[in-house]
């Protein structure tokens, strides 16, 4: 088997800061901390005000890629003297943010946020297309839609080298991003760029959450 180079990455530490990374993301964007609400209390918001879960998921998704604009924007208003401190802490705000939506869009869907299996489609929604491929790493049969993971008991293992290999995405996919901030040195016009790559993401994740997380027969039929 070709090495692939986690033997590397976790000698140098970052294997558990990725995993680290996930754990979080899962802490922060789903179960909430402080003054930053949970996403069952987002979801939960949401349904109260417009009542339809559709109207409810538009509604979660245009308040959290607001708050990506603002975080982006905060984040590249420095240009590259502020953007290699300031990227770090953007990248645990993005996907925090990202991470909620995401899991309020599954409980109104129907989707026990509690369920280790719902916790983790919530998580490989974030890594889009690669999804597949960290589920073949780690042994796990999805078949074709990461809601089916919602019943499954996930051993630790697999889940262990899930959360590692998600965490090696979002920063690689964080960093190749960058790239396009980098593009542009002048602050202003920086944090404009950083603003609308983090919404432009977003909107992708939100795309990506809409088509895994399907209506579950129980509340299709209400």
């Amino acid at each position: 088997m070709a090495d692939d180079g986690r033997g590397l990455e976790d000698a140098n530490g970052l294997g558990r800061a990725a995993a680290g990374m996930v754990e979080k993301l899962l802490d922060i964007g789903i179960d909430g901390r402080g003054p930053w609400e949970s996403a069952q209390t987002v979801a939960d918001g949401a349904r109260s005000d417009h009542g339809d879960a559709d109207l409810a998921i538009d509604a979660v998704v245009r308040q959290h890629t607001r708050m990506a604009a603002a975080g982006g924007f905060i984040t590249g208003l420095g240009g590259f003297v502020t953007l290699p401190v300031a990227l770090p802490a953007n990248v645990v705000e993005f996907y925090a943010v990202a991470t909620r939506m995401v899991a309020a869009v599954a409980s109104l869907r129907g989707y026990d946020l509690h369920l280790p299996g719902v916790r983790s489609a919530v998580m490989l929604t974030l890594v889009g297309a690669d999804a597949d491929d960290l589920l073949k790493k780690a042994g796990v049969v999805s078949g074709g839609r990461l809601a089916n993971l919602a019943a499954q008991r996930l051993p630790g293992p697999a889940l262990m080298v899930l959360n590692k290999g998600i965490g090696f995405r979002l920063v690689s996919s964080v960093g190749k991003s960058a790239l396009s901030r980098f593009g542009k040195g002048v602050p202003v016009v920086g944090g404009v760029v950083g603003a609308g790559v983090d919404v432009y993401l977003l909107r992708r994740i939100a795309d990506q959450a809409r088509r895994e997380f399907p209506p579950r027969p129980a509340l299709a039929s209400v």
